[in-house]
């Protein structure tokens, strides 16, 4: 990790030219690279030695992309993965098998709920979901013998929940399990999850730390923290022989690096999710102005919130940094400096009315993403979490009526104007 302050890792981390050589990170579009003897290839396939022989597993841009994202967060080891949905899957699957069990907290992005509640079960691994305003009490219900991770989102898509890390952190810790969060909204520009506890942090780069709405993309960033050999009972894959690698035990051979070099040695190379290096270029100059459109999406956030609020055709408002906001108080713990650039609302007239502003919007935009530069909005019970029920929908802290409304860094006037001639 670099002693430079975040603003300056967003623009200098993760790869340093040397004499002579490109000034801006290359893209190595290669699927392969060349050795001149076949026992240092076979070495890198032992794990005996560190290089790169093939992109699936590891790839130059990739990897110095990775170093950028895990220097922000305060990381020791970091990877890429092709989405955000891929890096909840392996930070999960990682440490899991059939016949074990996780914590997750309920509001969460859709896809996530999802996964971790249908897609991951038909493999063996259930998930209970807690109410993350729960009591400690409640949480501590949640767990069971075969627990091994807890899992939130720092602020969630598209509840705006603010989770509580501490209470989280506290309770993983107590059973000696990780806990993972996914801080994409909030960045490491506005929340440190590893300050409060957190082991591991995911992203899907696809949002802010891309920023322009070109590339796919997730990350997974581990702290170091968590101590898997004193659980070695729980975690048989990190603590107990490979062999698939001549025996390897991961946190004997790559201590501190154990967990994502296992994530990148196994499931990388069977499921195969990499970020193309392309992508990983794009997402590079992203992050270089990722602490300033953070800075302005949550200026024009701010001001939307509080046009909105006093508004008469306006039922309700929620956005984390506005006063009055039922987690202002915690996000005002976790994320003094700005919480995010995302907001929700509802109309009075329900979610009929709701459809129709949203379809008489002009510059702004109904597209089935959220934080990147451009202003736009979703109905996430018609869109993204379509899929879930009725009670799951109200579980996850999507309303009918909710709107999604991602706030970009347009002059704010503007997008105030757009917004008022559509509920007009």
């Amino acid at each position: 990790m670099s002693d430079y302050r975040i603003e300056t890792k967003c623009i200098q981390s993760g790869y340093e030219p040397g004499n002579g050589e490109a000034r801006v990170l290359p893209i190595y579009q290669s699927t392969t690279f060349r050795y001149t003897t076949s026992e240092q290839m076979g070495r890198l396939f032992d794990l005996e030695e560190s290089g790169y022989f093939y992109t699936r597993l590891q790839n130059p841009t990739n990897d110095a992309v990775a170093a950028k994202i895990c220097d922000l967060e305060g990381g020791v080891a970091a990877m890429l993965t092709s989405s955000g949905q891929a890096a909840n899957f392996y930070a999960i699957m990682n440490i899991v098998q059939a016949g074990d069990h996780i914590v997750c907290a309920s509001a969460l992005y859709g896809g996530t709920y999802n996964l971790y509640a249908h897609t991951i079960r038909k493999m063996g691994v259930e998930a209970t979901f807690v109410d993350p305003d729960c009591t400690e009490e409640e949480l501590e219900a949640a767990f069971q013998d075969n627990t091994k991770a807890v899992f939130g989102e720092s602020i969630a898509n598209p509840a705006l929940v603010v989770l509580d890390f501490e209470k989280f952190a506290s309770a993983a810790h107590r059973h000696g399990v990780p806990f993972i969060v996914d801080n994409t909204f909030a960045t490491p520009i506005n929340c440190r999850p590893f300050e409060w506890g957190a082991d591991i942090v995911t992203h899907s780069t696809t949002k802010y730390m891309d920023g322009h709405a070109t590339c796919v993309g997730g990350a997974i960033v581990d702290s170091g923290n968590f101590d898997w050999d004193a659980h070695a009972e729980k975690f048989p894959g990190l603590t107990t022989p490979d062999e698939t690698y001549h025996g390897i035990v991961y946190t004997q051979k790559f201590g501190k690096g154990a967990y994502i070099t296992k994530a990148t040695a196994q499931l990388m190379r069977d499921l195969g999710s990499i970020q193309s290096p392309q992508n990983a270029f794009l997402l590079n100059i992203g992050l270089e102005t990722l602490h300033l459109r953070m800075a302005r999406h949550c200026e024009n956030a701010l001001k939307v919130a509080e046009y909105l609020k006093g508004h008469d055709k306006v039922a309700w408002v929620s956005y984390p940094s506005l006063k009055g906001d039922k987690y202002y108080d915690m996000a005002q713990k976790y994320m003094p400096n700005g919480t995010c650039g995302v907001l929700t609302f509802g109309l009075k007239g329900g979610r009929d009315a709701a459809v129709e502003m949203m379809d008489k919007l002009k510059m702004v935009a109904i597209v089935t993403h959220v934080a990147d530069a451009r202003s736009c909005v979703l109905h996430p019970a018609s869109h993204t979490h379509r899929q879930m029920n009725e009670k799951e929908l109200l579980e996850a802290g999507v309303q009918p009526d909710l709107i999604r409304f991602s706030v970009g860094i347009e002059n704010v006037e503007d997008i105030i104007a757009d917004v008022e001639q559509a509920l007009r």
